[in-house]
């Protein structure tokens, strides 16, 4: 019966057809994205294969002090009007502003400090540089005080702009340093380099921070980055105001040519409190994703993701912004 049907329907009906083209369709789908590693909807996945995702890697972090903290206006400023600059201290520090720093210059003295020469005085970094600046000048600040330091550049100079883009010299490099040698020894980061972009004839990018470095005592070079929030959230900067305890990768030294490791502030990070997590809207957001550096997520959900919930890049690393102990599994299984 059943084949006398089918011989039926092949002889007299166009749905036969249609129904062999559909079903050798999906199978060909199938077989596509299988093969070339498509994601698979979540919906389409058993609970046994959502288990089975790769769990991310682990960051190890130490805790350090950053005493230095630099901020920059980037609606005022140029070149021939001069700029504002807003440290933020723990200690008396000394602010060194150099105009017209070269880049070899400075490339050459962040390697000496990683070399034997700790660049801990405004002296042993004016050294450094050799001279290759168009104007240095520097400013006392003590810890309370937490006001604007305007520098310019001399109208005799006669410097209008660094010319055309690829330059040999950023237009402003900030130096903080501690001012008093007893301080010295109590902090592991013993300088702070702020390379800023000032708006000029030539190019006229609004004025921002393009690098910030952190000088430690061992001779160790991290690169200071911002982390990014979802949203409508704000940016954590690493140009935030310094507080008592900072969070940052396990010291290595930056190699030439190399960017070095991050160190990014703990603290109470005030942007991330009563943030949710985006996945499950419950608990605190507590990890940064690494490469992309968004903090979104929540240590319960950091396992269950190969992709960044915000960018979708691929993750590799993650971070946690504080140390909480972990979630009982079991009690969130039982009835």
């Amino acid at each position: 019966m059943a084949a006398e049907f089918l011989v039926m329907l092949y002889e007299y009906s166009p749905l036969f057809y249609i129904a062999v083209i559909a079903v050798c369709f999906i199978i060909t789908v199938a077989v596509v994205l299988g093969w070339f590693g498509f994601d698979v909807p979540v919906i389409l996945r058993s609970s046994d294969e959502t288990e089975s995702l790769t769990a991310v890697s682990e960051r190890k972090m130490v805790q350090v002090t950053n005493p230095f903290a630099l901020e920059m206006d980037s609606t005022a400023g140029t070149v021939t009007e001069g700029a504002s600059l807003q440290p933020y201290c723990l200690e008396d520090c000394v602010l060194s502003c150099f105009w017209g720093c070269g880049v070899q210059a400075l490339q050459a003295a962040l390697q000496s400090h990683q070399h034997g020469l700790r660049l801990r005085t405004p002296e042993l970094f004016q050294e450094a540089l050799e001279l290759s600046y168009l104007h240095h000048q520097s400013f006392n600040i003590h810890k309370e005080e937490k006001e604007e330091y305007f520098t310019q550049m001399p109208p005799d100079l006669g410097v209008t702009d660094f010319g055309l883009l690829p330059r040999d010299r950023y237009p402003l490099v900030a130096v903080l340093t501690l001012a008093n040698p007893e301080t010295r020894d109590n902090y592991n980061i013993v300088a702070s380099v702020t390379v800023l972009h000032v708006p000029d004839d030539k190019y006229r990018l609004s004025a921002r921070i393009l690098f910030q470095y952190l000088l430690t005592a061992q001779g160790n070079l991290y690169n200071l980055k911002p982390l990014f929030m979802s949203a409508d959230n704000s940016n954590l900067s690493g140009a935030t105001e310094p507080s008592i305890s900072t969070q940052g990768a396990e010291p290595q030294p930056e190699r030439s040519g190399e960017k070095g490791e991050e160190s990014d502030s703990e603290g109470e990070w005030p942007d991330t409190q009563g943030r949710d997590c985006v996945v499950c809207q419950n608990a605190p957001i507590n990890r940064v994703l690494l490469p992309c550096r968004h903090a979104c997520v929540c240590d319960g959900c950091v396992c269950h993701f190969q992709h960044c919930p915000i960018c979708r890049v691929f993750v590799l690393e993650s971070f946690a912004l504080a140390n909480q102990p972990a979630r009982d599994e079991e009690d969130l299984t039982e009835d």
